[in-house]
């Protein structure tokens, strides 16, 4: 088969749109794509601060709950303690945030946002509020507060 051949069959390909069969009616597969075009956009909008959606929401938990255990967040964030351990190692690092000792149980780190984290999370709060207004860019302000409100019931969060 020539180049010539293969283009064609690849131009071929892309005429006419996929069909999806069952993941037509699957929540999951939608979810999974609006997540995927999120994290295209926040890589594209926030690049440059070299931050990721999960560092930003641990970020904001912590900015939240000053004091918080990695424990507490780890369950909160549905993640194993281990690669939260190691999140926090990298944002440790930037010194954006820091490991205290907990107050009354030695065993027990608590965590703070530093000087730099709170001025970096104030920085970049907006750009991440531009980069959602891209991602809903097609829904009302209607649907996508109640987009949110049903998100919210879906995973539970909604009390």
């Amino acid at each position: 088969m020539t180049s010539d051949t293969t283009a064609v069959r690849r131009k071929a390909n892309t005429d006419h749109p996929i069909k999806l069969g069952p993941l037509e009616d699957i929540l999951g597969y939608y979810l999974r794509r609006a997540q995927s075009t999120n994290f295209q956009l926040f890589d594209k909008n926030l690049r440059e601060r070299n931050i990721s959606p999960g560092q930003f929401g641990l970020l904001c938990k912590i900015a939240n709950n000053p004091g918080i255990s990695q424990t507490a967040l780890a369950r909160a964030d549905g993640i194993e303690r281990s690669t939260l351990g190691e999140i926090i190692d990298r944002l440790e690092a930037r010194k954006l945030v820091e490991r205290r000792r907990h107050p009354t149980d030695r065993r027990v780190y608590a965590l703070h946002l530093t000087g730099k984290g709170e001025k970096f999370l104030s920085q970049v709060i907006p750009e991440v509020i531009a980069s959602e207004g891209e991602l809903t860019r097609n829904l009302t302000q209607k649907e996508f507060e109640t987009l949110l409100v049903l998100i919210k019931k879906l995973v539970g969060v909604d009390k």
